[in-house]
């Protein structure tokens, strides 16, 4: 078992403490009520707790949302090491339009200059997950056509306590988590630390690890001033990440998949990506009986390099061309698949070309966030204003080195490195929002105003390319109306409207009117019922799009001269029906039952024709739906819950949808402007519906901590989830762990 000095210090540090057990608070970007009372705040809102979040002890934030109605997924690795999530429609790929924070604060690379998520905070410390949809979402941007996902992280204790976890399972999985903190008068103090690791599901030809390394340090100091007129806490925040993962885009023709799904081609055995991850935080909060405001200054670093399968030489087909028709391309795939060596006698050479993606990211901001209720003109306001100055930069040195396959092994040759992208993308922008809710009798209304003021800059750094450089601005204003109709004691009516907006990059290039920016009118209607043991909300909800834009990307599209561009795709509308149920039975006196379904219905359409060159749309004709967005999702979670005891089942259902939203279309066509046919092979293919099962137990050793162990996909299916960019790809088979987990 392989874990770092820290996390060593730490498991000792814990294991020689033995005090009473402190639960702490848990602080929030916005107050979601308890379970035991109806919930009155408009707007979309879901929490799962800590309770929630320990109940599966989930390490992949794809598995903890699939309990969240509305949200969509697009599988990649098996362990959500780089998540694609959307809500309510959106692309999900790279979570690129949905923003993330942790702890309230942007926590992507350059959230604004390139929001693709290839960081992602490491979920097994977070303590809740909050995801805010429609209006709820107008306090959090730069991304509010789908909404926010918040991750809180554990807050200083306010007495001694702390926890010991350790786990270990199938295909090497490992697993050691700790922390403890303490408070002494008005000081207190935090320490965590995460190892996780795996050697990988797949069979990487000529038996080499396909797994991963993370580890994840955090260290809180806060200390309380109560006076007599103002509560103040002043908190700084330290925390450091890694990752070292064998993860590849790569995957396997139709045939090859039926044979084994795990397989990996021996082209992908250099594959690595290395990662560092810094953050600096200090938070003051200022609160009175009435008025709070909390000051967040923040500063990111975000390194990475990704080492992978770019492209093959001497060779009229791509990537995606080769594994979709491997008998066209047989060259080729013999040397991908390692078959063949790069070099042989009667064939052409065939080299593999493996590019680095080397990228550094910073951003940095201040922000204040308050709270005023305040009675005027007659009537109660509750007043949520804030102001943030954010700054963020991606910088790409992205290079190429020319492998060769030799005796199955892919292997790095003398050739020269080739830079192939230089260049650097950076945004200053300023965002503001307003919100007043007013409470009539039963009714209460908030109107709310979102701005960004936003400044890019693009400079391409690539020797003789000065002169290819770009700056602009923008200046949007985004509109807002939410209500919360109380029908009852435990029943109520929400519905809101607001505008939607996702920025261009700083590269794009700027366009007349609206086109420039994904803009959307988001509606949503719906009722809750709480009677303290029995929860249930229904919303529907609209999204209609003047301007629906796409970008490609190595994990979408996979085409090198396309990388970055934005394609528009008109006026689209994505509608839907998302629900929840919680309630528990009690089978006995010592016994309960807890059910928890969620159920989403999801459908799109284009309303207009169009030829893109975007490799997922294609020809589009009125009426074709989006790719990967499934029309039904649902997630059944049973449980049975006993004093000393506890048994688990989430049931996770996903129908099938698109690799593709149109159909290919030749030069010939009108609207091909670039004279090339499009033959768009996965154009009419769909990922297939899957039904994973999960199942945990866990079993008190009373003041001793508590046993549990796991097995996430029970019947080890095994479908497709994926053929973007280079071939099918599968989820995480059959897993198992066990662990042991101490808190005092």
């Amino acid at each position: 078992m392989k874990y770092n000095k820290l996390t060593i210090a730490l498991l000792m540090a814990v294991s020689c403490q033995a005090v009473a057990e402190q639960q702490s608070d848990i602080e929030h970007i916005q107050i979601i009520s308890h379970n035991d009372k109806l919930r009155t705040e408009a707007g979309s809102a879901t929490l799962i707790g800590e309770a929630q979040l320990e109940q599966f002890e989930f390490d992949d934030i794809h598995r903890i949302l699939s309990q969240v109605p509305g949200v969509n997924i697009r599988e990649e690795d098996g362990f959500g090491l780089r998540p694609n999530i959307g809500f309510r429609g959106v692309t999900p790929e790279r979570s690129k339009k949905i923003t993330i924070l942790e702890d309230g604060v942007l926590i992507g690379p350059a959230p604004y200059s390139a929001p693709a998520a290839y960081y992602f905070p490491l979920t097994t410390r977070m303590t809740a997950v909050e995801v805010f949809k429609g209006p709820a979402a107008i306090h959090y941007g730069p991304q509010t056509v789908a909404g926010t996902l918040n991750l809180v992280s554990r807050q200083v204790p306010d007495d001694a306590s702390g926890m010991l976890d350790v786990s270990a399972g199938s295909d090497g999985y490992k697993k050691a988590h700790a922390y403890y903190g303490n408070r002494e008068g008005q000081f207190g103090f935090l320490v965590e630390g995460v190892h996780l690791e795996s050697d990988g599901f797949k069979e990487l030809d000529g038996a080499q690890d396909t797994g991963f390394e993370k580890d994840d340090l955090l260290v809180k100091l806060d200390y309380k001033l109560d006076g007599e007129q103002f509560k103040q806490r002043f908190e700084l925040k330290l925390a450091y990440s890694d990752e070292l993962s064998n993860e590849t885009y790569l995957g396997l023709t139709e045939d090859d998949y039926n044979q084994n799904p795990y397989r990996r081609y021996a082209a992908s055995g250099p594959a690595n990506m290395d990662t560092k991850h810094t953050q600096v935080m200090f938070t003051h909060q200022l609160s009175t009986d009435n008025f709070a405001l909390t000051t967040r200054a923040y500063r990111n670093d975000f390194e990475r390099a990704w080492l992978k399968l770019n492209s093959v030489t001497n060779s009229s087909g791509s990537l995606s061309d080769i594994l979709a028709d491997p008998t066209r391309f047989e060259r080729e795939y013999s040397v991908i698949s390692g078959q063949a060596d790069s070099v042989q006698n009667g064939e052409s050479n065939v080299f593999l070309t493996m590019g680095t993606n080397d990228r550094a990211f910073f951003s940095q901001g201040i922000q204040f966030d308050g709270d005023w209720q305040v009675a005027a003109f007659g009537l109660d306001h509750s007043l949520s204003f804030g102001v943030r100055f954010h700054q963020d930069e991606i910088e790409r040195d992205h290079f190429e080195d020319t492998y060769a396959m030799v005796n199955s092994v892919n292997t790095r040759t003398d050739t020269a490195s080739v830079f192939t992208t230089q260049n650097t993308e950076s945004t200053d922008a300023w965002s503001v929002y307003i919100e007043d809710k007013v409470t009539f009798d039963k009714l209460t209304l908030g109107v709310g105003v979102r701005g960004e003021l936003i400044d890019m800059s693009y400079q391409n750094d690539s020797p003789g390319q000065e002169n290819d450089w770009q700056n602009k601005s923008s200046r949007i204003w985004l509109p807002g109306l939410s209500g919360f109709y109380q029908l009852s004691e435990n029943a109520g009516l929400l519905f809101g409207v607001h505008q939607g907006f996702v920025p261009s990059s700083p590269s794009s290039p700027v366009r007349e009117g609206d086109d420039e920016f994904e803009k959307s009118v988001n509606y949503e209607f719906g009722g809750r019922y709480n009677d303290g043991n029995r929860q249930i909300e229904v919303v529907s909800f609209f999204n209609d799009y003047s301007n629906l834009v796409e970008s490609c990307g190595q994990s979408n599209c996979g085409i090198a001269n396309e990388f970055d561009r934005e394609f528009s795709g008109g006026e689209v509308d994505v509608w839907g029906l998302e629900s929840q149920f919680a309630q528990t039975f009690s089978l006995n006196e010592s016994i309960d039952i807890p059910v928890r379904l969620t159920y989403t219905y999801t459908q799109s359409e284009f309303k207009e024709e169009l030829f893109s060159e975007f490799t997922q749309w294609g020809h589009i004709r009125p009426g074709d739906h989006l790719p990967y967005l499934p029309n039904h999702q649902a997630a059944l979670s049973l449980g049975l819950a006993h004093n000393d005891w506890s048994v688990d089942v989430l049931i996770k259902y996903t129908s099938d949808m698109p690799e593709a939203a149109g159909v290919a279309y030749s030069a010939g066509e009108v609207g091909n402007t670039t004279g090339n046919d499009f033959a768009m092979p996965l154009a009419g293919v769909d990922v297939p519906s899957t039904t994973v099962v999960d199942i945990a137990a866990r079993y008190e050793l009373d003041q001793y901590g508590h046993i549990y162990a796991k097995v996430d996909n029970l019947f080890d299916q095994d479908n497709i989830v994926s053929r973007r960019p280079y071939g099918a790809r599968p989820g995480k088979p059959r897993s198992v762990a066990v662990g042991y987990k101490y808190q005092f």
